[in-house]
């Protein structure tokens, strides 16, 4: 059974970061953004870190919150016990979309995309 979280040490479980939600409306949008728009989902999850850490930086200073080293993971490498070499380094975790339901056409996936950022462990 793989152990869920994010490690700075994955051969001392006792390095294991602190999981904690944040509520915050430009989080829960950018959420919504990775949902619905795939380039800009794979431009902050997949790729090198220095390159995704890049694009969370940029993307969340669009939203006026400035970390120096920022990190969005998959729920599947949060999953795979993630290891977060920088020491610095803040990670979040992209909620699946697929935990979402069928919605109307009009209306927005904001309110969901809050609940699962409580629900998902560090979830943006």
């Amino acid at each position: 059974m793989a152990r869920k979280g994010i490690f700075r040490n994955l051969n001392d479980p006792d390095t294991k970061v602190a999981d904690f939600s944040y509520q915050n409306d430009s989080l829960a949008q950018l959420i919504v953004e990775a949902w619905v728009d795939l380039n800009f989902q794979n431009d902050l999850t997949t790729g090198t870190p220095a390159a995704r850490a890049g694009k969370a930086k940029t993307a969340l200073a669009d939203r006026g919150i400035y970390l120096q080293h920022p990190l969005v993971i998959t729920e599947a490498e949060y999953d795979a016990a993630y290891h977060m070499p920088d020491p610095n380094g803040v990670v979040f975790v992209l909620p699946n979309k697929a935990r979402t339901g069928t919605f109307p056409a009009h209306q927005s996936l904001l309110e969901t995309a809050k609940l699962l950022m409580a629900c998902v462990p560090n979830g943006i």
